[in-house]
């Protein structure tokens, strides 16, 4: 295999860092093993963020997720660590974290953690006629 997971996150520099826009992206096929049983956890994520003057690379994201294939990890904890390891590599003005976590024994779990940069406050909406 050419690559392999890794828990670096490489950065880039923003385009137009004197702007306020969002970045989104779904991330599918997310999968980490349940601490208690071994057994396979498998999520969706969305991600959203404000960057300020870094954005995330995606190959470096791909290979990041990956790694936690054969991690055991809770789904409230795995959440909080993906979106703090991304504020450290990026220092974003906002960002959100989404986790979709498939049924396991008839319960679905989604937890959301966010990240605000003191002071930052997000742009009035637009509401066109």
């Amino acid at each position: 295999m050419t690559t392999s997971p890794s828990n670096q996150l490489d950065t880039f520099d923003n385009p137009q860092p004197e702007r306020d826009y969002t970045i989104r992206m779904r991330i599918p096929e997310f999968t980490c093993l349940c601490p208690k049983t071994g057994q396979p956890d498998f999520a969706t994520l969305h991600l959203a963020y404000v960057p300020d003057q870094r954005c995330v690379e995606l190959k470096s994201l791909k290979l990041y997720i990956w790694s936690f294939r054969d991690e055991g990890a809770f789904h409230e904890a795995v959440t909080n660590r993906i979106l703090d390891d991304l504020v450290a590599a990026m220092a974003p003005r906002f960002l959100r974290l989404t986790a979709e976590f498939y049924v396991r024994g008839g319960i679905d779990t989604t937890v959301v953690a966010e990240h605000r940069t003191e002071g930052w406050e997000p742009p009035a909406p637009v509401n066109l006629p």
